[in-house]
């Protein structure tokens, strides 16, 4: 007969696991996001084409879009290092997420954990650097070439910078699973217990 301990510590241990692969799972999907956001050309779009500029000229060749390292039109190009760095920090992270789920180190638990936070947040970070950027950018333009020019332009941030914002969110989601498996790895061991 199995003690009534021995079926709790199981199911911690079945928690615990569920835990790793969906920490592992979503940190997978934060960095294939990252990677799509990062690749793709539509962080920034430009439609003018309900400007009263337009005057029916076909003005629609000046929309335009920009990503991260490729300008499609108008806008300057943009250096964002942030990213890229978070995308391979996102990589390492996977490899130390898999080694301190296997083990069930806890302190490699915590570690792994308090990693994806930080990775979140220089992803967060780049993100706001590219927001500023732009920004700064628009108001530049509105400077040299007046407010009624945009008027009926329709600026915004596209489909890529949602991507990098699904990211960060699943990087910090991921972390405070890995966190989470940490305190699961100490049922039934009072002396790590009393560390987390």
């Amino acid at each position: 007969m199995i003690s009534p301990d021995t079926a709790c510590e199981t199911r911690y241990m079945m928690a615990h696991g569920t835990v790793c692969v969906t920490a592992g799972l979503t940190g997978l999907l934060s960095f294939v996001f990252l990677t799509v956001a990062i690749a793709t050309d539509y962080w920034y779009v430009i439609d003018v084409s309900d400007s009263r500029y337009n005057n029916g000229e076909g003005w629609e060749d000046l929309n335009s879009h920009s990503g991260l390292w490729r300008i499609c039109e108008v806008m300057q190009k943009v250096f964002v290092i942030l990213l890229p760095l978070s995308l391979v920090l996102l990589v390492l992270g996977g490899i130390g997420g898999l080694i301190s789920s296997l083990a069930n180190g806890l302190y490699l638990l915590l570690f792994t954990g308090s990693y994806f936070l930080i990775g979140g947040a220089l992803t967060l970070a780049g993100i706001c650097v590219y927001v500023a950027y732009s920004k700064a950018a628009f108001a530049i333009a509105k400077h040299i070439y007046g407010d009624k020019v945009f008027d009926n332009v329709h600026i915004g941030f596209s489909w890529s910078m949602v991507l990098a914002c699904l990211s960060c969110i699943l990087e910090v989601m991921s972390g405070a699973l890995f966190l989470l498996a940490a305190k699961l790895s100490t049922v039934g061991q009072p002396e790590q217990s009393a560390v987390i």
